[in-house]
């Protein structure tokens, strides 16, 4: 492949996304994991275009996702993993995905102005959404959460706050590594009933208590002596991270421990290279989100009262770890 045929390959590469896009808001892979069938059939089903259909299932032959036999199609192995019923399905991460779409569609106006001024957000009411979120942060948090609480010893503390815990994922995950550790899960009222029910199937319930909030409205529970803010500060301004370093400082236990999860970056802002896109990702989709390098997050930490502030893992698919202890005093 020469130079020009490489370059024009990554900038059609939108075409291939945006056709396994579709296909999961047609929930199509979960229809032919369920029985094989003809286009239309489905078609008739879901009151669709059989023409327009058509292609997309041939599409998807081509991705090996399904198979075509006799005009009947069926999910391949891999593309089974697009279907609801899968037990590891990340069908509700490519859901996430096609909202991220229609952020990105106003990049090009975004720069030009500073601002998705047309940006629609994850928790501006649509449920379907926030199902899709967590459910897709809890697709990314199946092993990783367990490889970042096996990588990190908390065995010394006694109660974790996982602020903006989602489904659980990494409270479940510290639990599981550190058999005397309790947990608090907080997060916003909707997210609840999901939390809910993974803490249950995992057998953790009993374990965690669950707290409804806004953390840049309400102060946090207090009584931890473990913190944690997984893939949380890159939604943020700085300015709105000063304030949450602040109320994290006022809500743990003296000398308690506070570990942020996310993509830290170096000073030349490109590396992780995933969390240089990543940057991107929040330009669109959040009013001053951003991804930070450690130095950055340190100064932020320090001036809310943290002391002790260590990158403590570094990583490039969101999985490094800044560690900073709870000093006396510190800002209010």
């Amino acid at each position: 492949m020469t130079d020009q045929e490489a370059i024009l390959a990554q900038a059609r590469s939108f075409m291939r996304s945006r056709v396994i896009l579709t296909a999961a808001d047609l929930d199509l892979f979960t229809r032919l994991d369920r029985r094989p069938a003809a286009a239309a059939e489905i078609a008739s089903e879901g009151s669709l275009d059989e023409r327009a259909l058509t292609r997309v299932l041939d599409a998807l032959v081509t991705f090996d996702l399904i198979e075509k036999q006799e005009g009947k199609y069926r999910v391949t192995r891999s593309g089974a993993f697009l279907s609801s019923d899968h037990p590891e399905t990340v069908l509700p991460m490519v859901l996430h995905f096609a909202h991220v779409w229609n952020n990105w569609h106003h990049l090009t106006g975004t720069v030009r102005q500073g601002v998705n001024i047309r940006r629609h957000s994850i928790f501006d009411g649509d449920q379907e959404l926030i199902q899709a979120f967590i459910g897709g942060m809890h697709v990314l948090g199946r092993s990783l959460a367990g490889e970042i609480a096996g990588a990190y010893d908390a065995s010394r503390f006694r109660r974790l706050l996982d602020i903006g815990g989602g489904s659980g994922s990494y409270t479940i995950a510290f639990l599981r590594n550190n058999p005397g550790l309790r947990g608090v899960l907080f997060d916003q009222a909707p997210v609840a009933p999901m939390a809910e029910e993974r803490l249950t199937a995992d057998g953790v319930r009993d374990r965690v208590e669950i707290v409804c909030g806004d953390f840049h409205r309400d102060e946090l529970p207090s009584g931890c002596d473990f913190a944690l803010l997984s893939a949380i500060i890159h939604q943020n301004s700085p300015e709105e991270n000063q304030d949450l370093y602040r109320k994290v400082h006022r809500a743990l236990d003296p000398g308690g421990v506070l570990l942020i999860r996310d993509h830290i970056m170096d000073q030349s802002r490109t590396r992780p290279p995933a969390g240089a896109l990543f940057a991107l990702n929040m330009l669109v989709g959040t009013e001053g989100g951003d991804t930070y390098a450690f130095g950055e997050v340190r100064e932020g930490l320090e001036a809310a009262g943290f002391r002790e502030v260590r990158l403590v893992r570094e990583g490039g698919r969101m999985d490094c770890l800044v560690e900073a202890v709870k000093g006396e005093g510190g800002a209010a």
